[in-house]
């Protein structure tokens, strides 16, 4: 979501203080610093996470023309961070940012349209969104861009290009995350996490593999991956679950009764944890016996919360 600075040459890495320093320089009304206060409290750098006072001063940054914060702004009215979720104010602020040359926020409409999230589905448009992510560097463009070629969404399939898209994110630094200066271990670990995405994502191109899919859902689901995506994390999980995965059948479950990616619909959740606890899955056995419990999604019933 933004950039904070953990190391410089002959300083000790020290969130508080870098939050400290931050907050002082807000407080002066540096613009800058506002963006960067807020990402702290989104991220709990320094400080205790606080997602509502994260939107204040990111919503403060935008509004003093910070460019770089309209993405962030756009992305906590999509998931509903700190603020009520507004998707029609999630795609203004991704085009505010787009406009401005923001790889990230062309990422984020290329999803949009992809999925037809507050928009017209329209996969061409799709295409061209992750096509000039990528080009700007944009890493998790990169692997969404050779998706669609692999795939045939908003262009035709040439797997070739597609293999090669996924290799060459997978090739070089994360710059989705920009830190300067981090540990060596830090970097290795992210350039571990990149050559597992790009396996998964060259074995979700051969057929009905539903196992692939529902990895990558679990990349785009996770906290810090990479990827991190929860509108994504839905729509790997349900390509998973429509090819009959029990495991992705209970995700999807746990997306609906939570709200990731989807509103949240307990009845729909209730039917899904139903179908993968049939097939033996014992999270959703779990989750169903609460909801018998607690009659949600379904007329309460502690004899079969019980069994």
């Amino acid at each position: 979501m933004g950039i904070y600075y953990q190391y410089e040459n002959g300083v000790e890495k020290n969130e508080i203080k870098a939050f400290e320093y931050y907050k002082k320089s807000a407080e002066n009304e540096y613009v800058n610093a506002q963006f960067q206060l807020g990402y702290c409290y989104y991220e709990g750098i320094g400080t205790e996470v606080n997602k509502e006072k994260a939107f204040e001063f990111i919503k403060i940054a935008v509004e003093k023309g910070c460019i770089f914060a309209q993405n962030s702004l756009g992305e906590l009215y999509r998931n509903g961070k700190g603020t009520e979720k507004n998707l029609e104010k999630a795609i203004y602020w991704y085009n505010k940012a787009a406009e401005n040359g923001d790889e990230f926020a062309k990422y984020n409409l290329g999803i949009c349209y992809e999925l037809g999230i507050s928009v017209k589905k329209d996969e061409n448009k799709a295409f061209d969104f992750y096509q000039e992510s990528a080009e700007n560097g944009c890493i998790n463009a990169k692997f969404q861009l050779g998706f669609c070629y692999v795939n045939g969404i908003g262009i035709e399939v040439n797997k070739d290009k597609g293999f090669e898209l996924y290799n060459e994110a997978a090739g070089k630094k994360n710059d989705n995350i920009q830190i300067n200066n981090i540990l060596q271990d830090e970097i290795d670990e992210k350039a571990n996490d990149l050559d597992k995405i790009n396996y998964w994502f060259q074995k979700a191109a051969e057929n009905n593999n539903k196992v692939a899919l529902y990895k990558l859902g679990e990349f785009f689901e996770s906290k810090g991956s990479i990827l991190e995506d929860e509108f994504m994390a839905f729509e790997f999980y349900k390509k998973s679950a429509n090819q009959g995965l029990i495991d992705a059948q209970y995700k999807l479950g746990y997306c609906y009764n939570h709200g990731i990616g989807v509103d949240i619909n307990v009845a729909k959740a209730f039917d899904l944890y139903k179908i993968a606890a049939e097939g033996g899955n014992c999270n959703a056995q779990k989750s169903l016996a609460s909801l018998y419990e607690q009659g949600e999604g379904t007329e309460k019933s502690i004899d079969k919360a019980f069994y």
